[in-house]
């Protein structure tokens, strides 16, 4: 199982939006002891959209999915879901009871009667509409749920609007209700050097021993050309279980130190 992110929206790709999902999701995982494994943007394709959905509903993994929701004719999510499922489009009645609540609490608060036959407010109830078998997802921001699917072994999927201020709330919650045993269960860390003036692949034999001889700690290069402040390096690391990083830092530098490397601690 891997924590997934899907982004989706044709304002994101065409840079009219700049995503801000990414970063705060990572900030989210990482503060439980989790970790991001993958992320996927999508545009407002809805061939591509399902197809997106139905490769990552045949896998076991949580799947954070953030736009398209709405009940606008630029919005597919929820109609990608039910094709990706095979299964049709429902209205959820708690959805139901959490839309027209909202309706009711705009026209209290606008001073005008409420009337949940005119036309824009039954529209509004197709945003309770998910796939069959779907549960919600409150949103404390304006109480428009978003929805679940569980399918697998323990996957599930989470979807939300685009709007971050409805989103992460709904993401935190999916969290803390749904995976709170899993938090800070395999603790991790990284150590690294600057490296200067070397070349990957001259390093990477090295790499790849320290790998094989302290497993599961892996070994990171971010190679940098520098700049006006900063010689060409690179960060070279090992991240992974505490007890393993140690060693496997310390054997790192001993042999950057062996083979006459000059390097700094990050």
């Amino acid at each position: 199982m891997a924590f997934g992110l899907i982004i989706i929206g044709d304002e994101i790709l065409s840079g009219k939006r700049a995503d801000k999902h990414f970063p705060k999701v990572v900030e989210l995982l990482t503060a439980r002891g989790l970790s991001l494994g993958w992320a996927e943007y999508v545009g407002d394709d809805r061939a591509r959209i399902t197809a997106t959905l139905k490769r990552s509903f045949s896998s076991d993994d949580v799947v954070f999915s953030c736009g398209g929701i709405g009940a606008t004719p630029d919005d597919h999510t929820r109609q990608c879901a039910a094709a990706a499922l095979d299964v049709p489009l429902v209205l959820h009645p708690e959805a139901k009871q959490k839309i027209q609540e909202r309706m009711l609490d705009m026209a209290r608060e606008a001073g005008v009667p409420f009337d949940l036959n005119k036309p824009e407010n039954l529209h509004r109830l197709k945003m309770g509409e998910f796939p069959q078998g779907a549960d919600i997802i409150p949103n404390p921001y304006n109480k428009i749920p978003g929805f679940s699917i569980r399918h697998g072994k323990g996957g599930a999927h989470y979807f939300m609007p685009g709007f971050p201020v409805m989103a992460w709330p709904m993401i935190e919650w999916s969290l803390d209700t749904h995976y709170a045993h899993l938090f800070h269960q395999q603790p991790s860390t990284e150590q690294s050097v600057l490296v200067f003036e070397a070349m990957e692949s001259a390093l990477t034999p090295m790499m790849e021993q320290i790998e094989h001889d302290y497993a599961p700690v892996k070994v990171f290069s971010l190679p940098s050309v520098g700049d006006a402040n900063t010689r060409r390096h690179i960060e070279l690391g090992v991240k992974g279980p505490p007890e393993s990083v140690a060693p496997a830092f310390e054997r790192l530098k001993a042999e950057l130190t062996k083979r006459g490397e000059e390097f700094t601690p990050t």
